[in-house]
């Protein structure tokens, strides 16, 4: 589990491990309109469905050592709002590195998002994971791709329904 930020912290979250006991919180997201299509999900799965193949994958990936979606936690209120990590991804046969976010809807709007994956970035780069990180974002995604923007990646290209945002180390370097 190296490309993990267990016990990492930002100015408002601190990062864990997911838990099978956070599985019913965590719920709360899927009942949120697009969803399932914004993470490449069958939408005619339940909730219930999706939140249990959410964590089939989470589980996959520690296992593995594919990386993986911390949890976050608010330090003032002790609430989970949200996951991001570091994923190795396969995408057209490359081994590449994501920064993956997703917030709990009742959350949305409040820079979770953004702020977790500026650390999640920082992280990536300064361990040398990769010398570049991609964010896949669903085209109609709006919230997701101006995190990814604000996260200083820019558009690389589109791959079928999702756009694919990149940033290199050099490109990182410049803002350090």
């Amino acid at each position: 589990m190296k490309y993990l930020l267990t016990g990492q912290e930002t100015e408002r979250l601190k990062f864990r491990t997911l838990q099978p006991e956070d599985f019913d919180v965590w719920l709360a997201l899927f009942k949120a309109d697009n969803i399932a299509k914004f993470l490449d999900f069958d939408s005619k799965l339940s909730e219930f469905e999706l939140c249990k193949r959410w964590f089939e994958k989470a589980f996959h990936r520690y296992d593995n050592d594919l990386g993986g979606m911390n949890i976050l936690i608010d330090k003032k209120s002790d609430h989970l709002v949200g996951q991001c990590g570091v994923l190795v991804q396969m995408v057209e046969g490359i081994e590449r590195f994501e920064i993956g976010y997703s917030v709990l809807p009742e959350f949305w709007g409040q820079g979770y998002a953004s702020e977790a994956a500026l650390k999640c970035k920082n992280y990536a780069f300064e361990h040398s994971f990769a010398d570049s990180l991609i964010s896949t974002v669903h085209v109609d995604n709006i919230r997701s791709e101006k995190v990814a923007l604000r996260n200083g990646m820019t558009f690389e290209k589109r791959r079928k329904n999702f756009n694919v945002f990149s940033i290199d180390k050099e490109r990182w370097k410049l803002t350090q």
